[in-house]
């Protein structure tokens, strides 16, 4: 399986199973519409109209030492590799610390805060035995990690303080490291929450959807009022009290900001060079939702913010977007390639009552409920559900060049969408194929400016 596209001229093909990326000319780039399927002197004979049958031959030669090296039309050997563990191995959870929030934003996922249940704070009580859980439940494995998630952590923030310190007792006497994220809305983003999230060395996601007027038409206060004038001098303050590093500024585009390149240019404009924007995902009735119509001129704008992150790059003032990080090379292990996140085996979710869920877009439905942190049973049949959501139990996966990147994709937006967590989002999937080669494009690009 290849996968063949063009980006401004630049001819790319993606050999599917091998990973391999050739950029190559008019010649190779006709000969592939017919190698591995066509006698070579049929393709002489369809091609000799455009080149020589001299010319012709050599790219032949060429294109077969690629599949002699195993680099072209290369075997699907992965499922053979891969075998879903009798017994998941814990890897990260995601406390969800506060159902509440002092923001009410529009597209909320969790009904701005409270995940359709009450408004809550969780308990230190709680979080300890989310964390004892963590402990016993990830077997072998030296690494792991622990998110703070909301609604609004920082409403509960002396309760974060306390996990983390008993987090890095308990990861100590059981001879393991926990990394500890923190997702804020950066309201309540003090200098004295600053200096005590940069001193325990915590990772911290910051939320920022763009200009002014875009992220106030969706991220409000309780009264309606935009946020940007306030939380934008607390999010420099912090990313420059941490030198730059281990954040990520994370927005959401929506159907009001269709060009939402510009969104991303202005947080890279205000000094942040750790950005993502992910599109919303909502009911169609939503004003907000994207219309069948919208596609194509998302597609466009993930190329327009292409050349402007290759433009700033070569202008000496590059920046990281989430979605262009790609390695080539090798990338995930074979696990994380099939099944991605892991949401409902390797990573679970744990409500402010102890309840645990797949993910932290799960929580409260309740037919989704794993289990709790103070039995520390768990629902292997749902376990086990999730754990096969592979790739290659995903009919519409099975056939599609993108499988080995987006892993499948989103279960929480399947299931939304189709309310099958084997049936991927539609809309997502298209997007994710075309920030997968605006990603590809931009490192054969490296790769030629290196060269």
């Amino acid at each position: 399986m290849i996968h063949k596209f063009s980006f401004d001229g630049t001819k790319i093909v993606l050999d599917v199973h091998s990973g391999s990326v050739h950029v190559v000319d008019d010649l190779v780039w006709a000969i592939l519409e017919y190698y591995g399927q066509k006698e070579p002197d049929e393709i002489i004979e369809r091609l000799k109209g455009r080149f020589s049958p001299e010319e012709i031959r050599e790219g032949l030669e060429e294109l077969d030492s690629l599949r002699e090296a195993g680099q072209l039309l290369a075997p699907d050997t992965h499922l053979e590799e891969y075998c879903v563990p009798a017994e998941p191995i814990l890897k990260s959870l995601c406390l969800h610390i506060a159902h509440d929030c002092n923001l009410r934003c529009r597209y909320c996922f969790a009904g701005t805060g409270h995940f359709g249940g009450d408004r809550s704070l969780m308990s230190l009580e709680v979080g300890r035995k989310a964390i004892d859980l963590l402990i016993e439940r990830s077997g072998p494995r030296r690494h792991c990690e622990i998110d703070f998630f909301g609604g609004e952590p920082l409403l509960n923030f002396k309760v974060v303080q306390d996990l983390v310190a008993y987090g890095r007792q308990r990861a100590a006497e059981a001879g393991k490291e926990f990394k500890f994220t923190l997702t804020t809305n950066a309201v309540l983003l003090t200098p004295e929450v600053e200096k005590w999230l940069n001193d325990n060395g915590i990772s911290v996601v910051l939320s920022l959807d763009g200009r002014p007027e875009v992220n106030d038409a969706m991220r409000t206060y309780v009264d309606g009022s935009g946020c940007y004038d306030e939380i934008l001098p607390n999010i420099k303050r912090f990313v420059e009290s941490r030198n730059n590093e281990n954040y990520y500024v994370r927005g959401t585009f929506t159907h009001h900001n269709l060009d939402f390149s510009r969104d991303v240019l202005h947080v890279v404009e205000q000094g942040f060079n750790l950005v993502s924007v992910e599109p919303v995902v909502a009911p169609p009735e939503e004003d907000y939702a994207f219309k069948p119509e919208d596609l194509p001129l998302l597609e466009q704008e993930y190329e327009n913010l292409t050349r402007a992150y290759l433009a700033k790059a070569e202008q000496g003032q590059p920046f990281n977007f989430f979605h262009f990080n790609l390695d080539l090379s090798g990338g995930p292990c074979l696990p994380k390639r099939l099944s991605g996140c892991g949401a409902g085996h390797v990573y679970l979710a744990v409500a402010p009552d102890g309840r645990l869920y797949p993910c932290h877009q799960f929580v409260g439905r309740e037919e989704f409920l794993v289990g709790d942190v103070f039995t520390g049973q768990l629902k292997r049949d749902l376990i086990k559900t999730f754990q096969k959501a592979h790739v290659y139990n995903k009919d519409k996966c099975q056939t599609c060049w993108a499988k080995f990147y987006c892993s499948g994709g989103c279960h929480a937006n399947a299931y939304g969408a189709n309310h099958d967590i084997y049936q991927p989002y539609e809309t997502g999937c298209r997007l994710e194929k075309k920030r997968l080669e605006c990603a590809i494009y931009i490192q054969a690009r490296k790769t030629l400016f290196d060269t």
